[in-house]
């Protein structure tokens, strides 16, 4: 098997579709030895803000000269970025011959009657073997979808059950209420474990308190009011923070976005946290040299500045306020969206809040089976009035709206994750 074939056997497993629960997983790494047992693990959960997050915990804790393993999805150019050391993603010989390894334990699975394991908790294992191989100090692992019953939930442990915000988002699998999103994301809390949780909405965050009290955790909030946000710009952040008896200030990231601001907070309460317990040692220092290093590319992520070119992963209500928010830090004259999303998100919400903010839209489609048909994409932005090009090949639509702007003019590529990895390749040969 070589690095190809590694790839397109993974990508063939999509054909087993997607299953909630922890079976699968479980037999199949105990086949594979169980090296989640040997890992310390902060498990990341909730509808957005997870990848920033777990960027902050990981590049921290890397300050600190720990080894770092990051496990995050999807991936945006390369399957590789998925599993990373130190910021390095997997290598192309590591991932060929524990993708062998993984497949024969898959196929001995269902040689014994088990069902195929899916794409994801194929990478699950992939990414657990890695860094067992690797001898990592910590992994900072985020959940794929929901929490409870997700792959990477077949962890006995973990250090910490981090929680980032959570909104309506995938509810055909995690039910149609906040209460019940939030009882699967909180499905990541272990007996006697460590909790830290974003300052939820108070439905979300009622169930947060009962699954924890219900587990012996101890619950830490992140709370906003003890954020005080000194500069917003395009080019990043600076804030003060308190946690107890810490206080930070001045704290600088590079992720741009009011969000981020929060995001990075949870991050440093969660370091302050396992600090207490004794669980890391790291210094302050440390944390305010990994929050400004930190990167996370995709979010709010400018690839280029004449004209200003935006891309951004936000693919839900929550997520599309925060991007509309954020629009306003930029200068610009007329804001040229190009939009592609899935159809089963909530397509109608996504629009509502974007589509009255741009000059110019143009069309595309996401390169996934559960694309939107551009077509219909266009006639529900009709109603806006707005300039409107089709182009479903991704390319077309870049080098569209490229052609359409002006200097002083903001482009922005976004509505899914899976669309800006390829407008993120494009761009970079492009501009």
């Amino acid at each position: 098997m070589n690095y190809n074939e590694a790839i397109a056997y993974i990508n063939d497993t999509n054909k087993f579709g997607s299953r909630l629960g922890l079976t699968s997983i479980s037999k199949l790494m105990d086949i594979l030895g169980n090296p989640q047992d040997e890992l310390k693990i902060i498990h990341v959960a909730g509808t957005n803000g997870k990848g920033s997050t777990s960027s902050y915990l990981a590049s921290c804790l890397k300050a600190a000269g720990y080894d770092v393993g990051l496990f995050t999805s999807p991936y945006l150019e390369r399957f590789n970025e998925r599993i990373k050391i130190n910021g390095i993603d997997i290598v192309d010989d590591s991932l060929t011959r524990l993708t062998l390894r993984v497949k024969e334990a898959c196929d001995q699975m269902v040689e014994s009657g088990y069902e195929h394991p899916t794409t994801f908790e194929i990478i699950t294992a992939l990414a657990f073997l890695y860094f067992k191989e690797e001898g990592v100090d910590y992994v900072v692992l985020e959940v794929g979808l929901g929490g409870r019953f997700d792959a990477t939930n077949v962890i006995k442990n973990s250090l910490a059950a981090v929680i980032t915000t959570i909104d309506y988002d995938h509810m055909k699998e995690l039910g149609d209420s906040l209460a019940k999103i939030a009882y699967e994301k909180a499905g990541i809390i272990k007996e006697n474990g460590i909790v830290v949780s974003y300052e939820q909405a108070e439905e979300a965050a009622q169930v947060i308190r009962q699954v924890s009290e219900e587990n012996k955790a101890k619950l830490f909030i992140s709370k906003k009011d003890r954020v005080e946000i000194l500069d917003i710009t395009d080019k990043g952040n600076v804030f003060n923070y308190s946690f107890r008896d810490q206080a930070f200030e001045n704290i600088r990231t590079s992720m741009i976005g009011e969000h981020q601001i929060y995001n990075a907070a949870l991050a440093i309460t969660t370091l302050l946290v396992l600090r207490d317990e004794g669980l890391i040692q790291i210094s302050n220092e440390h944390i305010y040299e990994g929050i400004f290093n930190s990167r996370w590319n995709g979010r709010l992520e400018v690839l280029n500045r004449d004209p200003i070119f935006l891309i951004d992963g936000a693919h839900n209500g929550q997520g599309i306020k925060q991007l509309v928010k954020s629009l306003k830090i930029f200068n610009y004259n007329r804001l040229i969206l190009g939009l592609g999303i899935l159809k089963d998100k909530d397509v109608d919400q996504m629009i509502d809040i974007l589509a009255p903010f741009a000059d110019v839209i143009v069309v595309t489609e996401v390169k996934m089976p559960r694309k939107l048909d551009a077509e219909k994409l266009a006639n529900k932005l009709n109603k806006y009035h707005k300039e409107i090009y089709i182009h479903r090949d991704i390319r077309e639509a870049v080098e569209k709206a490229i052609s359409l702007a002006r200097e002083d003019d903001l482009i922005l590529f976004g509505g899914s994750l899976y669309l800006i990895g390829d407008v993120r390749t494009i761009v970079k040969n492009l501009l």
